[in-house]
């Protein structure tokens, strides 16, 4: 079973690197057939990097109002995002509605597990939180627990 990996985010916009940094550090887990991307966000690219693909793990940063660091795991395969998570893209074409118009169009892959990361500080030039930083941690190993399941069943 192949697996793909997207990370989304801008890496000059603070917590927005989220999605970035976990697939950087997940390259270094042991998991087997596992593609790595790292991605804009943008959503017709994200629905190409994904075409195909029977399983995807897709991290971003959201904005839902909770503590920064907060982390929410959807199964967008069955399930519709709340557009309002992913609603401070600089995208037009949001990761939620490239979500919804693969879904739409038969194309949304068979196992696709996004995980969000709240986001606190989304500001040009800053770094990182250390509450988001953290949670990072933890994405990759509910990640890397799943990918390890997934190829034992």
């Amino acid at each position: 079973m192949k697996v793909l990996c997207i990370g989304v985010g801008n890496e000059l916009r603070g917590d927005d690197v989220v999605g970035r940094l976990a697939v950087r550090l997940l390259r270094y887990q042991p998991l087997p057939d596992t593609t790595f991307i790292e991605a804009t966000g943008e959503g017709a690219a994200l629905m190409e990097a994904w075409a195909g693909s029977d399983t995807v793990f897709l991290i971003d940063a959201v904005s839902a109002g909770q503590p920064s660091g907060t982390i929410y795991r959807f199964l967008a395969h069955s399930q519709t995002l709340p557009a309002q998570f992913f609603s401070y893209s600089t995208h037009a074409f949001s990761v939620a509605e490239a979500v919804e118009m693969a879904r739409v169009l038969g194309q949304l892959p068979t196992h696709f597990v996004i995980y969000g990361v709240e986001g606190e500080n989304f500001t040009a030039g800053a770094s990182i939180t250390p509450s988001v930083e953290k949670a990072v941690h933890e994405v990759i190993r509910q990640i890397s627990a799943e990918i390890q399941a997934l190829h034992h069943s």
